[in-house]
C-alpha cells in the first residue's frame, strides 16, 4: 500500500512539471551567433561605419559658444567656474567633459566626434542589456533600430550634442543597475551594488543635462513593467532621484550662457493655451518622424498655433485618449504598448512646449530632442519585427535575420548619408535652406559662415534674401553690417547696426560692432558710449573691455583706460596684446615699474610680440638714462 502512494506521489509531481520539449535544431539562431559578445561587436561596427564621414567634419553653429570660443574651456575662467557660474548649470557635468578633452586634444574636431560616436555605440549596447533584462522580445533589434535611425545623427554628429549622448549613457546606465535590482540574481554581493549604483549613474546624468530629470518617472515605469503593479517601496526607493530631478529642473529655469553674438529672443511668448495645442502636435510630429524620417531639417518650419480653434486640441486630445484605452485595456497585447506609449509622452515631456524653449524662436521641434524618447517606440518596433518574424518565417533564421537586416541597413544608410550633412557650416546650412527655403535664419548663419571665410560680397547677397523673409531679424541686420564693414561700406555698415540695435536694444555684439565702426570714423566718444551699452548688457565681454580701454587711451583717460584692460585681462589673462597697452598706458601715466611688469608679461605670453620688446627696451633705456644721466 505504501509502495503504491509512493508511485501516486512521484506522478502527482511530474503531472506539475513542465515538459521538456525538444527544440528543432532550425528554429534555433547557430549557437555561435548567440553570443553576447559577437552581437555586441556587430551592433558598434554598424555605428561606427554609419558615422564615418564624421572623421572628415568640423566644429559648426553653436559649437563655438559650447566648445571653441568657450572662456571655461578655452579661456581664463577654467573648471572651478564650470560648476559656480549660473551659465552651464542645466548641463556642468558634459562641459566639464569639454574641458577634459580640450586638455587633451585642443581644438582638434575629430576626436570631439569620436567620443560621441563611442559613446552612442555603448548607448546602444546598454539599451540592449536594458531591453533583455526587461524580457522585451527582438531586443537586440530594437536596440540596433535606435542606434541606426536617422533622427539620432544630429546628437551625435553635432559636437554640442554630446550632451545627449554623455547624458543618454549614464541616464540607461541608472536604470539598467535598477532593472537588476528589481530582477536580484543568485550572487547578493553583486546585488547590494545595484540601488547605489542606480543613484550615481542618476546623479551623473542629471548633471550631464537637465532632461533627464524624467527618469524616477521612468524607473517608476520599469518597476511596474517587471513586477505588474504599483509599489510603494518602489517609490521609496526612487524619492532620491526625485530629488535630484527638482534640482535639475530647476537648474532648467537657470538663464543660459551669455552670448553676446547672439541677440535676445523678441518673439512674442505662446499664451497656455497656444502652449497645450502645441504640444499635441509636437507628440505627433515626432512620432511621424520616427515611422517615416524624412525630410530631416536642422532647422524645422516653425507652425503657427490659432488656440481659439478647437481643432488645435484634437492632437493632444487623441494622444490621451490613446494612452487611456491601453491602461484601462486588460488584454495582454496592451501592456507592451502602454509601457512604450507612456515612456515615450514621459521622456518627451520636456520639450512638449509647457515650459519655454529658447529655441523656439526658430522652430517648435528639433531632432535630437527625441533622443531619449524615441527609445520606447523603436524597441516596441523591434519586438514587431522579432514577432512578425516568428509569424511569417517560423523556424526560418537566416531569412527572419535578412528581414531584419535589410530594415536595419534602410537606417544605416539613411543615417549615413544623413550625416555629411554635418561636415561644415556651408554644407549645413545649404542643406537647410534646400528643404526649409522659409528659415531666414539659415540664410542669415551661412552668411556669418562666408563672412569667416573672407567672402563679405556672398555674404551680403545671402544674407539679403534672409531679410526678405524676415525683415525684422536683428542678427541678420547684425550680419550685413559686418559684412559692409568687411567691404568697406561704413555708412551702410552702420545703418545695418543701428537697425539691429532699433530692433533688439539689449542685443550686445551690435552695439560692440557700431563701437568699432565710430571709432573708424575718430567718433571715439560715441565709441565709448556703444562699448558701455554692451559692458551693460554683457560685463563679461574681453572684447568691449579691450576696445574700451583703447578709446580711453585716445581720450588720454588714462586711469580709465588701465582699468578697462584690467577688466579685460581679469576675463582673458592670456591676451598679449592687452597686457602690452596696459603696460603702455601704465608708462604712460608715470607708473613705470608697472609698465615694465606688463609688457614682461606680454612676452611670457607671446615670446615673439615685437611690439612688447621694443616697449620693454624703450622703457628700460628711459629708466637707466633718468637714473644715471
Amino acid at each position: 500500500m505504501a509502495k503504491r502512494s509512493k508511485k501516486k506521489h512521484v506522478a502527482a509531481i511530474a503531472a506539475k512539471t513542465p515538459a521538456i520539449r525538444e527544440v528543432n535544431p532550425r528554429q534555433r539562431s547557430p549557437s555561435w551567433f548567440d553570443r553576447d559578445w559577437l552581437r555586441g561587436l556587430i551592433l558598434v561596427l554598424a555605428v561606427i561605419l554609419t558615422y564615418s564621414p564624421l572623421w572628415y567634419a568640423g566644429f559648426f553653429w553653436d559649437d563655438a559658444i559650447h566648445v571653441t570660443a568657450n572662456p571655461c574651456i578655452v579661456g581664463p575662467l577654467g573648471l572651478k567656474e564650470i560648476w559656480i557660474s549660473g551659465s552651464w548649470r542645466p548641463f556642468p557635468l558634459a562641459i566639464t567633459m569639454f574641458w577634459v578633452e580640450h586638455a587633451l586634444w585642443g581644438l582638434a574636431p575629430l576626436p570631439y566626434h569620436i567620443v560621441n560616436v563611442l559613446e552612442h555605440a555603448v548607448c546602444a549596447l546598454l539599451l540592449w542589456r536594458i531591453l533583455k533584462n526587461l524580457s522585451v522580445p527582438g531586443a537586440w533589434c530594437g536596440a540596433a533600430l535606435w542606434a541606426l535611425h536617422p533622427l539620432q545623427v544630429e546628437s551625435v554628429a553635432w559636437i554640442s550634442e554630446m550632451k545627449n549622448t554623455q547624458s543618454c549613457l549614464f541616464y540607461l546606465l541608472a536604470i539598467l543597475f535598477f532593472v537588476r535590482w528589481l530582477n536580484p540574481s543568485d550572487d547578493q554581493k553583486n546585488n547590494r551594488w545595484n540601488y547605489p549604483l542606480t543613484l550615481v549613474f542618476a546623479a551623473l546624468a542629471m548633471a550631464s543635462k537637465s532632461s533627464t530629470a524624467v527618469l524616477p518617472v521612468v524607473l517608476l515605469l520599469c518597476a511596474w513593467w517587471v513586477k505588474g503593479k504599483w509599489n510603494g517601496r518602489h517609490l521609496l526607493r526612487v524619492a532620491p532621484i526625485f530629488l535630484m530631478s527638482a534640482a535639475a529642473s530647476a537648474a532648467t529655469m537657470w538663464p543660459g550662457p551669455v552670448d553676446p553674438t547672439t541677440p535676445s529672443d523678441t518673439s512674442s511668448p505662446l499664451s497656455w493655451p497656444q502652449r497645450v495645442a502645441t504640444a499635441g502636435n509636437v507628440i505627433w510630429f515626432y512620432l511621424g518622424k520616427l515611422v517615416w524620417p524624412h525630410p530631416l531639417i536642422t532647422i524645422y518650419p516653425r507652425w503657427q498655433i490659432d488656440a481659439g480653434q478647437a481643432t488645435s486640441y484634437l492632437p493632444l486630445l487623441a494622444a490621451m485618449v490613446v494612452i487611456l484605452i491601453l491602461w484601462g485595456y486588460s488584454g495582454s497585447w496592451a501592456k507592451p504598448l502602454f509601457f512604450a506609449s507612456a515612456y515615450y509622452l514621459v521622456a518627451l515631456s520636456p520639450f512638449l512646449g509647457l515650459i519655454h524653449q529658447d529655441f523656439w524662436r526658430y522652430s517648435f521641434v528639433e531632432d535630437h530632442l527625441q533622443n531619449l524618447a524615441s527609445m520606447g517606440p523603436l524597441a516596441l518596433a523591434g519586438a514587431g519585427v522579432a514577432k512578425l518574424g516568428d509569424l511569417i518565417l517560423p523556424g526560418k533564421f537566416w531569412l527572419q535575420s535578412i528581414l531584419a537586416a535589410g530594415l536595419l541597413l534602410a537606417f544605416g544608410l539613411l543615417s549615413w548619408s544623413r550625416t555629411w550633412d554635418y561636415e561644415s557650416d556651408e554644407r549645413l546650412w545649404t542643406d537647410t535652406i534646400a528643404k526649409n527655403p522659409a528659415c531666414a535664419s539659415a540664410y542669415n548663419h551661412l552668411a556669418f559662415d562666408l563672412l569667416q571665410r573672407g567672402q563679405p560680397s556672398q555674404a551680403i547677397v545671402i544674407v539679403q534674401k534672409g531679410l526678405e523673409i524676415d525683415p525684422d531679424s536683428a542678427d541678420a541686420h547684425n550680419t550685413l553690417g559686418a559684412a559692409l564693414f568687411q567691404n568697406g561700406d561704413l555708412d551702410e555698415a552702420t545703418a545695418q547696426y543701428q537697425m539691429a540695435l532699433k530692433i533688439d536694444p539689449h542685443y550686445a555684439e551690435a552695439h560692440y560692432n557700431l563701437g568699432n565702426i565710430l571709432i573708424q570714423k575718430k567718433q571715439t566718444e560715441q565709441a565709448m558710449v556703444e562699448y558701455q551699452e554692451a559692458l551693460a548688457i554683457n560685463p563679461n565681454y574681453f572684447e568691449a573691455h579691450y576696445n574700451l580701454g583703447l578709446a580711453y587711451s585716445l581720450q588720454k583717460q588714462l586711469d580709465a583706460a588701465i582699468l578697462e584692460y584690467q577688466k579685460a585681462l581679469k576675463i582673458n589673462p592670456h591676451h598679449s596684446e592687452a597686457e602690452n597697452n596696459l603696460g603702455i598706458a601704465l608708462f604712460q601715466n608715470g607708473q613705470v615699474d608697472e609698465a615694465i611688469m606688463a609688457f614682461q608679461k606680454a612676452l611670457q605670453l607671446n615670446p615673439n610680440d615685437t611690439d612688447a620688446q621694443n616697449n620693454l627696451a624703450t622703457v628700460q633705456a628711459t629708466l637707466k638714462s633718468t637714473n644715471h644721466p
